[in-house]
């Protein structure tokens, strides 16, 4: 996968040779030609998880982006509320990724999704520590969170 990328970052070079420019738009275009000349031959070299991966990829930030724009709302009707009756916590999320850089990616989206903040890893790499702003289910939000970026992670990483 990561070779895959590299050779199509490197096509992308060749095309901004090729064409004498190397300006941000073009590179994009020479990545996107080798994405498309990849894609053609990609039963003959095995690319075909490449571009499976990478549509995960694409889900999974998606994914962010909706939950940002939710979020957002929901903290946005928090603060417009004449009266703001709030139940912040500290939920435990069980992790099912394991490696270092998932927890990370997770811990990250989370994070940058407003009302959430990711406080902290149990030593065990088992649990996430997490604060809400309002979280009135706990188990509901834990469940938003597997199911959500939890399940596209390991989907497009894995």
């Amino acid at each position: 996968m990561t070779s895959l990328f590299l050779i199509n970052i490197l096509m992308a070079l060749a095309w901004g040779a090729v064409t004498g420019s190397f300006s941000e738009v073009n590179l994009a275009f020479g990545f996107v030609l080798g994405s498309g000349a990849l894609y053609l031959i990609r039963e003959q070299v095995g690319t075909a998880e490449y571009f499976s991966r990478f549509g995960k990829a694409i889900g999974l930030a998606l994914t962010f982006v909706r939950e940002l724009v939710l979020s957002a709302w929901r903290v946005a009707m928090i603060v417009l509320r004449p009266k703001i009756e709030l139940q912040p916590g500290i939920i435990a999320l069980p992790l099912t990724v394991d490696t270092d850089f998932e927890i990370t990616m997770l811990a990250n989206l989370i994070t940058l999704t407003p009302g959430t903040l990711s406080v902290d890893v149990s030593d065990d790499r088992k649990t996430l520590y997490i604060h809400c702003i309002d979280v009135p289910d706990p188990q509901a939000t834990i469940d938003e969170i597997k199911n959500g970026f939890e399940r596209k992670i390991m989907e497009a990483f894995r």
